[in-house]
């Protein structure tokens, strides 16, 4: 018999907010270049992604990442000052509520939940009490680690006082997840609320959420976020 799953790890941008990828398109929109290019230049620019990996271990401060970003967009078009660059780069995302309900929901049913981020400005986790939301809290810039690194979901799970084969990770990004499970733990590639709540509730044998327990998960959640409704969070690994 397998080890049972007990514990969760939830991604921040693109999960418990809306979609980074949306978010950086709309911002590319707004430069007036084609809406995929911030996206294309951290994935496969060299100069840019190695800009973003040094940024998201915490090597390199939000202005050097901005100036620095700011000048390979430039390079392909984008007429594009650093100051203030992450912060634009970031105007699109919102909270999604059905989430950070969820978060609530599990802790409440008893189960250990943290945050696993890989981190992208000084301000990206402004407006959430991540303290109150989780029982333990990994973020990249912080612990000098990204994912996909072994490390990072090492490092979540020693915090989170659970061992990985005991925990289920919740990303939007693939590789991630790939990752996760390469690092021992469960993983589920999240697309929209509704889907991950199902299969986190398969996972961790819960039966469907009473209306009494989703609404402590949600009076929770509310009170543990701050009101600020601009909340931000990575492209391709966060």
């Amino acid at each position: 018999m397998g080890t049972r799953i007990n514990a969760v790890l939830f991604d921040f941008g693109g999960v418990l907010t809306s979609s980074v990828f949306t978010a950086f398109e709309a911002f590319g929109a707004k430069l007036g270049v084609d809406p995929r290019l911030p996206l294309r230049l951290l994935a496969k620019d060299e100069p840019s992604g190695a800009l973003l990996v040094e940024h998201e271990e915490g090597r390199l401060g939000q202005r050097d990442f901005e100036d620095g970003f700011a000048e390979r967009l430039r390079a392909h078009g984008a007429d594009v000052q650093g100051p203030g660059l992450l912060s634009l780069m970031q105007t699109e995302l919102r909270p999604d509520q059905a989430m950070l309900d969820l978060v609530a929901e599990l802790r409440n049913a008893g189960h250990r939940v943290g945050l696993l981020s890989n981190s992208l400005g000084d301000d990206c986790y402004a407006g959430f009490d991540l303290e109150s939301m989780f029982d333990a809290v990994a973020i990249s810039g912080e612990i000098g680690v990204r994912k996909p690194s072994r490390r990072a979901y090492a490092i979540a799970c020693e915090r989170l006082g659970t061992e990985p084969a005991e925990t289920v990770m919740v990303d939007d990004l693939e590789h991630n997840i790939v990752a996760a499970r390469r690092a021992g733990l469960a993983g589920i590639v999240h697309r929209e609320a509704a889907t991950t709540a199902e299969e986190l509730r398969s996972l961790l044998h819960l039966d469907v959420a009473t209306e009494t327990t989703q609404a402590a998960g949600a009076q929770t959640a509310r009170a543990a976020q701050a009101t600020r409704a601009d909340a931000q969070p990575d492209p391709r690994s966060r």
